[in-house]
């Protein structure tokens, strides 16, 4: 009954949202909320709401391992993500502090907690968005994870402080744990591709990171996050966080859901939400002040901003242990935060390109290292995106042509790099990049991006700055083809088709070419 009930709600609300262009998972909030007000006509089980808490925070882990799986953690030291947090966090208890003291009947410690609780921005939720946008390499992306976690850690240092409780004298053990790190490795190279590949990540996540960190006093959050970052070096990283794609999509339905179950709000929940929703801007204008004090581009700093303007689940988890009768309040708070966030993430770059002028105002003088170069020099070939279709292009052609390549993952930069090949750092959804780009001698541009948005923005763009050589792409579909098409390229080719076509000309070369 408990699985009708969930899968039933979240699935018809989500497609309804989806139905009018918004995330589904703003359907999932509103599922939870339905659930529970219809909880007793539908006969909902006792023990549903603490089976569905369960399943949230099982998606909460694998998340967060995902996220440690890509992530780099020398990036936390980074002073636009160290201080960006640190100052941003101290900031908005400062602006929200006033506004819960004096519009609500509060204490002043109930009003400092609620600031607490509300400074932070939701982990879940940019994650997600950023891994569904492909952006969570991107430098904005890695700046706004850097800043999340920092917040988290502040987050549990809050909770342990206000709770009264300490980590376990094995919580020592933990600085012990990069000694494990070449048996992890091993232990991956084991587990194949399949079934094991999949097991083994949920060991991690949720056994060994989740119920160890807890056993000895420590977040398992937090301990899902660290298990995943050891293996963020390895080749097979990326394999084994999409082998746990599906299951962790499945599952942070359940955290969606959840928010919505603990209860319906009342007038005085409602007016509370209200204001704190009203005070959202304030947190993206903070958010991309730092950051361009940080000399962050106003891109990189407005895209950053725009994922990280919500209220964070850990709120709730920090209500949870030291505001308990303000968690109904603060769940609607977080629900309606992810209802603004989540469209207006989607029309981040769009957003960006009708806000740049009034943005770049904002620049300093100096800029940080994401700056991009605009000189392609004497480049006869660009290929923009280098995962395994640009790499093999590139390695075709270089002996015949000059080759110049970019790509948006500053890690995977650093590693061509290593290995002789001529790539820069650059994003093709960055309006200032194309601005001031010189193409010089480039007569052929090829799009093996992964997102096929950012392949038809990237045709768009090369036709608007008066590019008129050959363009072309590889796709996954027939209607993505003709999307890239429309935008300006010359041709693309259908991935697993031309595999096929390859395969099958191997076959006639050796078999029928040779003997004849």
């Amino acid at each position: 009954m408990l699985e009708a009930i969930w899968i039933g709600f979240a699935f018809s609300l989500g497609l309804v949202v989806r139905a009018i262009g918004l995330p589904p998972l703003i359907g999932y909030l509103v599922a939870g909320f339905a659930i529970s007000a219809t909880a007793t006509d539908i006969s909902m089980p006792p023990e549903g709401p603490s089976i569905i808490h369960h399943i949230a925070h099982l998606g909460v882990l694998l998340l967060l391992f995902t996220v440690g799986l890509k992530l780099n953690v020398r990036s936390l030291s980074k002073p636009e993500v160290l201080g960006g947090s640190t100052l941003h966090f101290a900031l908005s208890i400062v602006l929200i502090l006033p506004a819960t003291l004096f519009i609500f009947d509060v204490s002043w410690y109930q009003a400092l907690m609620l600031a607490v609780a509300l400074a932070f921005s939701s982990t879940v939720l940019a994650a997600k968005v950023l891994e569904s946008k492909r952006e969570l390499r991107a430098f904005h992306g890695r700046v706004a994870i850097g800043i999340l976690i920092v917040q988290d850690l502040l987050a549990l240092l809050v909770m342990s402080l206000a709770s009264g409780t300490t980590p376990s004298p094995w919580a020592l053990l933990v600085f012990g744990l990069p000694l494990l790190r070449p048996i992890l490795y091993k232990l991956l190279d084991a587990s194949g591709h399949e079934d094991l590949l999949i097991l083994f990540g949920l060991l991690l996540a949720l056994v060994i990171g989740g119920q160890g960190f807890e056993l000895v006093g420590l977040s398992s959050e937090l301990g899902a996050l660290v298990f995943g970052a050891m293996l963020a070096k390895h080749p097979r990283a990326g394999e084994l966080s999409k082998s746990l794609w599906s299951i962790k999509e499945f599952f942070l339905v359940g955290f969606f859901l959840q928010i919505g179950i603990d209860g319906l709000p009342d007038a005085n929940a409602w007016l509370f939400a209200g204001v704190m929703t009203l005070l959202l801007p304030l947190k993206a204008i903070l958010f991309f002040l730092l950051l361009v004090m940080f000399k962050l581009r106003a891109r990189s700093a407005f895209l950053t901003s725009i994922s990280l303007t919500n209220y964070s689940e850990f709120g709730l988890i920090v209500a949870s242990v030291v505001l308990p009768e303000w968690l109904i309040p603060l769940a609607l708070t977080v629900a309606l935060s992810f209802v603004i966030s989540a469209p207006l993430n989607r029309i981040a770059h769009p957003l960006y390109d009708k806000l740049c002028r009034q943005l770049l105002k904002f620049e300093r003088n100096s800029h940080h290292p994401d700056e991009q170069p605009v000189s392609l020099g004497d480049a006869e070939v660009l290929i923009m995106g280098m995962g395994r279709t640009g790499t093999s292009a590139y390695s075709y052609l270089i002996n015949s042509h000059k080759i110049i390549a970019m790509d948006s993952d500053p890690a995977k930069v650093a590693a061509h790099q290593k290995k002789g090949i001529h790539i820069f750092y650059a994003d093709a959804e960055d309006q200032v990049f194309w601005q001031g780009l010189d193409f010089g001698q480039v007569k052929a541009v090829i799009l093996s991006m992964n997102d096929v948005e950012a392949k038809s923005i990237a045709a768009k763009k090369l036709r608007d700055t008066g590019f008129s050589g050959f363009i072309v792409s590889h796709s996954m579909h027939d209607d993505e083809a003709k999307d890239i098409i429309s935008a300006g390229a010359d041709q693309t080719y259908l991935t697993m088709s031309e595999a096929g076509v390859g395969i099958a000309e191997h076959v006639k070369q050796h078999c029928f070419v040779a003997k004849a």
